[in-house]
């Protein structure tokens, strides 16, 4: 049997916060256990031929568990204790959802996702930019498998409208929002409302990595389903891969779980045990990295050398405001600066000491790197212009630091440019 119970709802329904440390774990099957051990067996033992039998029908799809079902384990290629916990655990973050699946990787939830929900001659309708893995995806795999691709500017909701009621077979409208890394928003209860009036119920997904989530809930505004990288804030160390889908419907996650057997990219225990551990501080470390964030863009703004920063709070686009106000409750750790040229962001990059120049963000410590020339090197100049990514443009992904240290750090970088980079000559001190 499983080391967690799945009881019915408490009389008085729990606060998130509350149910992320309680829900689906009983430590009367884990030896009296506080908090989850770690179980790393590949093989599970059944009860009787019967309780197998049960098991293989649900795992293959033949038979559906019923409410309450508790159904023994088989294999850790399947399913094991320490994923059920995790996926227990995370439901009660997002709000609207009823079920999770759990991957080892950000990539493994998308791709397993569009394989489990696209045919050949099917067509997904999707935003520009996305993150560089999910666009080769897209190009590489999707497209020579015969699935169509039609790419829409994030932020334009005519257009997205127009993409999803031509798109013929259309079977996933795929969202990110804000994008990568230019901050851009899409409207996603738009989105939504546009696909649900054509008669094939295309599925609306959403990659939520960049504020959710603690700051934006797509399930509340029409979305089918949440897609994470879980490296990123739901981990928030830097130090494990991981990926999430979050549904409304269970059988949407049923489906993507017969998918994953096949592919066999389930989280391992070590790593289910690891990431459960560091839910419930989710929305500590990303309240205060956004914070931080905040705190330091408004005032790079005023920097001479930075041209334009892209970040929630900044933004001056009456549409993209009225986005940000109806779907994020705050604006999140990441921000972009355009500084102008590659010789400008380089020599930023070359002068900051305590950011570190790296891929990857939502980490306790702050992250910076060159997007046109790693995490979206892979575009085609035709794409790179038309997602606004230039050779100029920093991202950064602010941690948990004292923002003071960092803000100082950022601005003794920006300094340093040389005139030579076409950047202009600083003035006086910025005021605080």
């Amino acid at each position: 049997m499983p080391h967690h119970s799945k009881e019915g709802k408490d009389a008085h329904p729990l606060h998130p916060p509350t149910e992320v440390l309680t829900r689906g774990f009983d430590p009367r099957l884990s030896v009296g256990s506080a908090r989850p051990a770690v179980f790393r067996s590949s093989t599970y033992v059944f009860s009787s031929p019967e309780a197998a039998e049960r098991a293989f029908d649900i795992a293959s799809g033949r038979a559906r568990r019923e409410e309450g079902e508790s159904v023994e384990l088989i294999y850790s290629r399947f399913n094991h204790p320490n994923a059920e916990i995790l996926e227990e655990q995370v439901v009660p973050l997002e709000p609207g959802a009823a079920s999770a699946a759990v991957f080892n990787s950000g990539m493994a939830a998308i791709m397993t996702a569009f394989l489990t929900f696209l045919r050949p001659g099917n067509t997904i309708v999707y935003t520009l930019p996305l993150y560089g893995g999910t666009v080769h995806l897209i190009h590489d795999l999707l497209q020579p498998w015969g699935i169509q691709a039609i790419g829409v500017p994030a932020g334009d909701g005519p257009a997205l409208d127009g993409a999803i009621r031509a798109a013929s077979n259309l079977g996933i409208v795929f969202i990110e929002t804000p994008a990568n890394p230019t901050m851009v928003m899409t409207d996603i209860r738009r989105a939504a409302e546009t696909a649900a009036r054509r008669p094939d119920h295309p599925l609306v997904m959403v990659d939520n990595t960049f504020l959710g989530p603690t700051f934006q809930h797509p399930l509340e505004l029409g979305a089918d389903m949440v897609l994470y990288s879980a490296t990123k804030f739901l981990s928030g160390f830097s130090d494990m891969l991981g990926g999430l889908a979050l549904a409304r419907n269970p059988d949407l996650i049923a489906q993507m779980r017969g998918r994953s057997t096949m592919f066999g990219n389930i989280l391992q225990p070590d790593e289910c045990w690891l990431l459960d551990g560091r839910l419930p501080t989710v929305s500590l470390r990303m309240n205060r990295q956004s914070k931080n964030a905040q705190r330091i863009a408004e005032r790079l703004a005023r920097h001479p050398r930075v041209r334009r920063i892209h970040y929630p709070s900044l933004f001056d686009d009456a549409e993209q405001i009225r986005i940000r106000d109806a779907q994020c409750d705050f604006p999140g750790a990441v921000f972009s600066m355009e500084l102008g040229s590659r010789e400008a962001a380089f020599a930023f990059l070359r002068a900051v000491r305590l950011a570190r120049n790296a891929v990857s963000l939502g980490g306790v410590e702050t992250l910076i790197c060159h997007p046109k020339t790693t995490t979206h090197s892979g575009l085609s100049a035709e794409e790179s212009e038309a997602a606004g990514i230039t050779e100029g443009l920093v991202r950064v992904s602010v941690g948990i630091e004292d923002w003071r240290d960092l803000l100082a750090d950022f601005e003794q970088a920006l300094n340093a440019i040389p005139a030579s980079s076409g950047a202009p000559e600083p003035a006086a001190a910025q005021p605080r």
